[in-house]
């Protein structure tokens, strides 16, 4: 592994969306970037070779300007701070203050609550609910907010972090079989994403290290 590439390099696995949130954000701002598949289901970020970089051995790992970035929201950060092309977060206060309160939902509030790491903790039997439980109850929250927020996406009309981060927990949402009629607003939101390219190019179904069998059929 090389702490010092010459492009951007995102250590990353297809059906993670931590790694997804920053994909998008890549994509938006147009900067081109290396995939490095990391097989959580191979218990790859364990290897000393991954950790020696991430001591944590989680997804996402962005390696960029001689830095080796953890955690999806600071990697996003650093990107809108060091890239102003695509602004990710609002410049009112106000707003801004929406976009992080809205990620933290998802992002603290509700993801964690259903990763791998949980769900392998649980009897076998139990996890399918208990991600649909927890998921289900974090976007009814999103959806509330979105009635005081949203517009075209979640803040407005511009697409923000907390778009990057509501994509693909609703990815997960569906993996889960999480009802989502009750939650208009979410459902808009996600069918303007899903017309941008930098969503649809992050899209797990559109990943290199995803299986052939799964692809989408225009990757």
């Amino acid at each position: 592994m090389d702490p010092q590439p010459t492009r951007p390099v995102l250590y990353t696995y297809f059906r993670s969306s931590c790694s997804a949130r920053v994909r998008i954000a890549l994509n938006l701002k147009g900067i081109d970037y290396e995939p490095r598949a990391v097989n959580l289901l191979r218990d790859e970020h364990h290897d000393d070779a991954y950790t020696s970089l991430n001591p944590n051995g989680l997804l996402p790992l962005l390696l960029i300007d001689g830095l080796a970035l953890t955690q999806s929201v600071a990697i996003i950060e650093y990107l809108d701070e060091r890239f102003p092309q695509c602004p990710l977060l609002p410049r009112d206060p106000a707003l801004r203050a929406s976009v992080r309160a809205i990620v933290g939902v998802l992002c603290c509030d509700t993801q964690p609550l259903q990763n791998m790491r949980v769900l392998r903790a649980l009897p076998e039997p139990q996890r399918t609910e208990h991600a649909r439980s927890v998921i289900a109850a974090g976007l009814a929250v999103v959806e509330t907010m979105l009635e005081a927020t949203a517009g075209r996406f979640c803040v407005g009309d511009d697409v923000t972090m907390a778009d990057c981060c509501l994509a693909p927990q609703l990815v997960n949402a569906r993996r889960f079989g999480v009802d989502l009629t009750a939650m208009p607003r979410i459902r808009a939101v996600d069918d303007a994403a899903a017309s941008l390219d930098a969503f649809r190019r992050a899209h797990w179904s559109r990943q290199p290290d995803c299986p052939h069998e799964l692809r989408a059929s225009d990757f």
